[in-house]
């Protein structure tokens, strides 16, 4: 994770795309601090994801 996700906004996260990796806005329920790994569960559009800590607490 690239920008820590608050309780009411975006983050940003790094997310493996064909040999590279692409910047994602990122949503969770709640917040997550930067660095954290993370895992993809959903997708909101084109460029935003849902996410949760990884492994789950």
């Amino acid at each position: 994770m690239t920008v820590s996700i608050p309780q009411d906004g975006p983050g940003e996260v790094l997310v493996p795309v064909r040999g590279g990796s692409e910047a994602f806005a990122a949503w969770s329920e709640a917040p997550i601090a930067r660095h954290t790994l993370v895992i993809v569960v959903d997708r909101t559009s084109a460029r935003s994801v849902v996410v949760v800590p990884f492994p789950p607490p």
